[in-house]
């Protein structure tokens, strides 16, 4: 979670965009942050962060840009890992007046169930600010180690397309999927999860992002080769001890009956339980190839097997 603070902390902090931009920013968190409510035939506009900063940015920029004083609060909320303390920006005169101002209300008042048409299909930097106003309401990123991904859960379906929408305009593919009951839109990439942080306008953490994803991939491969290399190795200690015992048992079968190379090869898989073929040759005398202690021993397994049936076929 450190780092999604960074990311948002970055996004947050950014203050000279031109009012456009601003704007979109301002409804996106809104719309994603929370929305409209109606009391009492009043219409209230509040959003909540888990970033202070994101709260505190949309407090200064609703009374900067649009008039209306908005009031800050500290709410806590219970989530199944405990209480979490979020932050609750509120507009309640003037509630009506800002719905209509950021597009959230239509002209004809009714309720914008996605985005204003207006951010979706403006410019870059309106696009660039929506999905940054989104993240800041409800985004989401892995954390390093674990399977990469960047979430922002939407309040409606509307919400997601338009989302999926802004990101094709910006050459990202993000996808909506359903997920306990909650629309989302995710991307999985990790190039394009760095490519989105970037434009967002969190470059400083999308190189953070990056570098401990690198990490570690590089830990989970090392952790994977020596888990490989471990399993390689107790396979032929298995290996090995069947070999003893296989060997073991034609001993007995033929006792002194047995051609001598073939006896040296089979008493040195006995004697070397834990060793390999290679290294069983090495121990020779003379030394020998793996594939020739390995055809020996090999023999004297089939020597001992057509004995043994050739025994019981005169009993």
């Amino acid at each position: 979670m450190a780092l999604l603070d960074d990311v948002k902390s970055e996004l947050a902090a950014i203050d000279n965009e031109l009012p456009a931009a601003k704007k979109a920013q301002a409804t996106a968190m809104i719309r994603f942050g929370g929305g409209l409510r109606l009391v009492q035939r009043q219409i209230i506009v509040q959003a909540q962060f888990d970033s202070l900063e994101a709260a505190k940015w949309l407090q200064s920029t609703i009374k900067n840009l649009y008039g209306h004083e908005a009031s800050l609060a500290q709410v806590a909320r219970q989530t199944p890992s405990g209480v979490v303390q979020r932050y609750l920006v509120q507009v309640e005169r003037g509630g009506a007046a800002l719905a209509l101002q950021t597009g959230l209300l239509d002209r004809r008042k009714h309720l914008v169930l996605g985005l204003p048409a207006d951010i979706i299909s403006g410019n870059i930097a309106q696009v660039k600010a929506a999905w940054r106003g989104a993240f800041l309401a409800h985004g989401g990123l892995s954390d390093p180690g674990k399977a990469s991904y960047l979430e922002i859960v939407c309040p409606t379906n509307e919400a997601a397309l338009a989302l999926v929408g802004a990101a094709r305009r910006l050459g990202v593919t993000a996808k909506p999927r359903q997920l306990r009951s909650s629309e989302r839109v995710t991307l999985k990439d990790p190039d394009a999860i760095e490519r989105m942080l970037m434009l967002m306008g969190a470059p400083r953490s999308a190189r953070e992002w990056t570098g401990k994803r690198s990490d570690g991939e590089a830990r989970g491969k090392a952790n994977r080769l020596a888990n490989f290399d471990d399993a390689n190795m107790r396979r032929s200690a298995r290996a090995a001890a069947e070999a003893s015992d296989k060997v073991r048992k034609a001993f007995e079968i033929l006792g002194d009956d047995i051609p001598e190379n073939l006896r040296a090869a089979g008493q040195l898989r006995l004697d070397h339980g834990d060793a390999s073929l290679e290294e069983l040759g090495r121990l020779a005398n003379p030394p020998i190839t793996k594939d020739a202690i390995a055809g020996r021993i090999r023999r004297l397994l089939q020597l001992a097997e057509k004995t043994e049936k050739a025994r019981a076929q005169q009993q």
